[in-house]
């Protein structure tokens, strides 16, 4: 999820669990831990690929992020007298804002490396969208209500109340993503595409419009399914991709980590000679956030080049055209 959501969630925690005299100070330290992990945003990895894929690794691993939280409340017992007051409360604060941060992150559709340094593939549940407004703004409402009377009676049952709303939203989520996924295997069985790879996320800022991606032998299907709209059939628009490509500069590095990071939910193309690889998962046709370089053709192989990241060309149009699908037309 967005920083934002993150240091507010944190915050949340922090107003909800801490002794009424320490409220203020636990919704600050809570924003600082519950954004800390993303402090990885600046750490060069050496390469445009590097930086993708290693996002979300060592400091969102709950193996790495468990230990630190005891370090942490060890130290601050030590050296600061609220946490001596009242250890257990902010040993709860401190490990919940820590961990979760990445928790939330798996919720997405980036992927989070939750147990690193051992390699499976990156969780991505992609139930929420990055950036959720009907998950932060209520949490945001009750830390700016607890920032303004921390010594109410009322700011804690409150905090609690909203936290227990957001996991009911959490929850939603899943549930939502199971209906299209239901629907989604009633639409490719009716193509004889049963048991295709398929990702299922929400479209921006919303639970209520799904995007779909469908794994072809020749390239893939973009469809999108909304909950409020009883379609007919569901709808999808084929797009080609090379994936001979794949397997042709399968033991280029970049390709190989792509592959992997994303579970091979890419596209591949050749523009100027040089291979293109395009994360499907975040973005919609014909607009993605991830596009990297990742090889030049050689004579006969692929040549590892340095990695760049393509820029995006934002449009603002899918703004309306999911305002659009929500309500009335889900093609």
């Amino acid at each position: 999820m967005d920083s934002v959501t993150q240091a507010v969630l944190g915050a949340a925690i922090g107003g909800a669990i801490a002794p009424r005299g320490s409220r203020r100070k636990a919704l600050l330290a809570g924003a600082l831990l519950g954004t800390a992990p993303d402090l990885d945003v600046f750490i060069d990895y050496g390469g445009a690929v590097e930086n993708f894929t290693y996002h979300r690794g060592v400091s969102h691993s709950l193996l790495v992020l468990a230990p630190v939280a005891v370090l942490l409340w060890l130290a601050l017992r030590r050296w600061w007298a609220p946490v001596r007051e009242a250890p257990y409360r902010w040993l709860a604060v401190i490990a919940l804002a820590l961990v979760t941060h990445p928790l939330l992150d798996a919720h997405t559709a980036y992927g989070t490396q939750l147990f690193w340094p051992l390699e499976p593939h990156p969780a991505m549940w992609a139930t929420l969208f990055i950036i959720d407004p009907l998950y932060t703004v209520p949490l945001l409402v009750g830390v700016l209500f607890v920032a303004v009377r921390p010594l109410a009676q009322s700011s804690a049952a409150l905090m609690r109340s909203l936290l227990a709303l957001s996991v009911c939203y959490v929850a939603w989520s899943w549930i939502a993503q199971g209906i299209v996924r239901s629907n989604v295997e009633t639409a490719l069985a009716a193509r004889g595409l049963d048991g295709a790879p398929t990702f299922i996320t929400p479209t921006p800022f919303n639970t209520l419009l799904w995007r779909i991606v469908v794994m072809t032998g020749d390239g893939y299907l973009e469809g999108f399914d909304s909950l409020l709209v009883d379609e007919a059939a569901m709808h999808f628009v084929s797009y080609p991709s090379d994936r001979a490509l794949l397997e042709e500069a399968g033991d280029v590095w970049a390709v190989a980590r792509l592959r992997w990071f994303s579970r091979d939910f890419m596209k591949a193309t050749v523009v100027n000679e040089q291979l293109l690889l395009t994360d499907l998962r975040m973005g919609q046709e014909p607009v993605y956030v991830f596009t990297h370089v990742v090889a030049s053709r050689g004579n006969p192989h692929w040549t590892v080049v340095p990695t760049e990241l393509v820029p995006m060309a934002y449009d603002t149009s899918v703004i309306g055209e999911t305002w659009r699908r929500i309500w009335r037309d889900p093609r």
